[in-house]
């Protein structure tokens, strides 16, 4: 799903001039004065870099494109300086305790595999805790990972936190493991009415209502992870998804989702699930050694498939450059089932110094972390890919880890995607894949469930410092 800018209007008010200016409202609201006055050089900077990924049309997306640096600039005020300034060890403030909720809202989803969509069973994907089936030809820690499967790879390493209680006064944070996701798809392709497709949701709120450990705070310290996109449960006009996230009782809680929102603040996107699940530093660091050492035999490759039906779309327009400068690009046709294997995709971006990654169904592509874990310089075409998602992941400065070209350029036929990657020089991109591999990696893969890191701060153990951080400055 394309992001529209112009239908956001009801979440953005021109009195609160977002962008230039925050009310003491906000200010208690979100634990952090978002635009002061001394602000005004930082602000100018970043809508001037706003500018450059989209040129607004209109006063109305000139809010809201402001709305998403004031929110992302809101989500990187509670990213954790722990690890500098203390043990990050140390349990010291930062409980966590796990909802035993009823079966139904979680692991009872998953024995519904083999016909939750019609064309394969999803069986084999829930395997070794979410991860699914090893693969052995990649090596140590390489599974058959779905994209949807962050629901019980982090439910598996939540209950395994080092610093979780089983005493709710102990808590500072409380994780609810509703399996919200999984609830979406297996009604997707079912005919059934919109009442059906929020129940349980409904009822897991009414669950959790009856807890005071809930009422204590409206749910601010409690966290949901959610293993599909935010608008697959903001159901409007569509026909496919709930309403969970639109109601009442969910606005106070923290959404871990694969691809959040850009207008809601407690949305959080985090890293989609790669293949790669090390269990020990050393699984860390040998991969490290390898993806530098390796030779990369392609300046480009597009692991995708083309999308006639969509207009808007520059897949199309992608593939025929690439096949145009065969020498330089290599095609990797999805529509005929070579992504269905790993080996096919992980191996290309091994070969490759740039991986193209346009958006498909949404903006966000569980490629783009595929590509990165493999030392692959992604091409990003729309902020709302990356730019505008992770914010605790993924540093401000894009250009550190990727290259940014408008996708619009691409449609319109202004610029030739493999004319310009072709300017980049090796000292550059060595630069960007040494950046990649050995500071941004290890933050972007889920550890094995048993996973012990001593040198390393994988996804999960990111996210919830993140979680704890942002409780303490909010509750």
């Amino acid at each position: 799903m394309s992001t529209n800018l112009t239908t956001k209007s009801d979440v953005l008010s021109k009195d609160e001039e977002i962008g230039y200016k925050v009310s003491g409202d906000d200010t208690k609201r979100y634990g952090v004065n978002v635009i002061s006055g001394e602000d005004h050089k930082t602000k100018k900077e970043s809508v001037e870099e706003q500018d450059n990924y989209i040129k607004p049309q209109n006063e109305e997306e000139g809010y809201a494109l402001r709305a998403v640096t004031k929110y992302l600039k809101v989500q990187r005020s509670w990213i954790s300086t722990r690890n500098k300034i203390e043990n990050s060890r140390s349990c010291e403030g930062k409980g966590v305790y796990v909802y035993e909720i009823p079966s139904k809202f979680n692991r009872d989803l998953l024995v519904d595999c083999i016909d939750m969509v019609p064309w394969t069973n999803m069986c084999k994907f829930f395997k070794n805790d979410g991860f699914g089936e090893a693969i052995e030809n990649l090596g140590q820690g390489w599974f058959r990972t779905h994209q949807y499967a962050l629901e019980p790879i982090l439910h598996s390493r939540v209950l395994k936190h080092p610093c979780r209680v089983y005493k709710e006064s102990q808590a500072k944070l409380f994780y609810v493991p509703f399996y919200g996701g999984f609830d979406v798809l297996r009604w997707h392709f079912k005919n059934v009415s919109n009442d059906v497709k929020d129940r349980l949701g409904i009822e897991v709120l009414k669950w959790l209502g009856s807890k005071e450990s809930w009422k204590r705070n409206a749910g601010k310290d409690h966290v949901f992870v959610l293993g599909k996109i935010s608008w697959d449960f903001r159901r409007n006009k569509l026909y496919w998804g709930s309403s969970f996230l639109d109601l009442q009782d969910m606005q106070s809680p923290t959404r871990l989702l694969i691809e959040r929102h850009p207008w809601e603040v407690n949305d959080i996107a985090i890293p989609h699930p790669t293949y790669f699940h090390p269990k020990t530093d050393y699984d860390i660091t040998s991969w490290q050694e390898k993806m530098t050492s390796k030779p990369r035999r392609n300046l480009i490759s597009f692991a995708g498939g083309a999308r006639p039906g969509d207009p808007n779309s520059i897949r199309s327009t992608l593939i025929d450059q690439c096949t145009l400068f065969s020498d330089q690009c290599r095609f990797l046709n999805c529509s005929d089932g070579s992504c269905d294997k790993p080996e096919n995709v992980i191996k290309l971006f091994q070969d490759s110094e740039f991986c193209l990654q346009p958006p498909g169904d949404s903006p966000t592509r569980k490629s783009v972390f595929d590509s990165l874990i493999s030392g692959c310089i992604p091409v990003i075409f729309d902020p709302y890919t990356a730019y505008y998602q992770y914010a605790w992941h993924l540093p401000e400065d894009h250009k550190r880890y990727s290259v940014y070209i408008n996708q619009v350029d691409v449609k319109e036929k202004r610029v030739n995607v493999v004319e310009k990657l072709m300017t980049k020089t090796p000292r550059q991109r060595e630069y960007m894949r040494s950046y990649i591999v050995h500071h941004l990696l290890p933050g972007l893969v889920y550890g094995d469930s048993n996973a012990k890191f001593d040198r390393f701060r994988d996804a999960f153990d990111i996210t919830f410092d993140n979680l704890i951080e942002k409780i303490n400055k909010l509750v």
